[in-house]
């Protein structure tokens, strides 16, 4: 899996033009997880915003429950490019969440990418089943970031000029 590690978070930074930066929302509810994928992210020129769990994460989105919010305060919007959420959180997995943006109209084209430090084939398989971009194990390294970058620039541009992306 450590392959399919490196070619997910691949895409994410390699290969933006200039001037053109990701908008990646990162979800773990480990403060040291979280904040380790965000200065990867912030190393790989990408615009990070994150959450501590599944309902901030879809608060942010703008898919969250409008009479519940997690912690008082109003709800931010944006448009995130990509995203990046922990399996293993309390109230709400990343599989539920990744569930939720694939629901959503407006969402669901955003690719999600799932970490885990776990390695359970069946869970890897349904993520990957219900859109899941990839599915990375922790944890996250430099490299696996780098390499993201192409692969999602990919997908937002698929007449992508000749540049040539490791798969899964």
């Amino acid at each position: 899996m450590a392959a399919s590690s490196t070619s997910a978070l691949t895409s994410l930074v390699n290969g933006l033009s200039l001037g053109e930066e990701l908008h990646v929302l990162a979800v773990d509810d480990n403060i040291i997880d979280r904040k380790l994928i965000e200065i990867l992210l912030k190393k790989s020129d990408c615009k990070v915003t994150t959450a501590e769990n599944g309902a901030r994460a879809l608060e942010y989105l703008g898919l969250g429950d409008e009479k519940a919010t997690c912690t008082g305060s109003s709800t931010v919007r944006f448009d995130s490019k990509h995203d990046i959420t922990d399996y293993s959180m309390p109230g709400m997995t990343g599989y539920e969440l990744l569930k939720k943006i694939k629901e959503s109209s407006r969402m669901k084209e955003v690719p999600v990418v799932i970490m885990s430090s776990e390695n359970i084939p069946t869970r890897i398989n349904k993520c990957l089943e219900e859109g899941a971009e990839e599915f990375m194990l922790k944890p996250i390294r430099q490299s696996d970031v780098k390499k993201l970058r192409c692969h999602m620039m990919k997908l937002n541009k698929p007449s992508y000029n000749g540049r040539i992306c490791m798969g899964r």
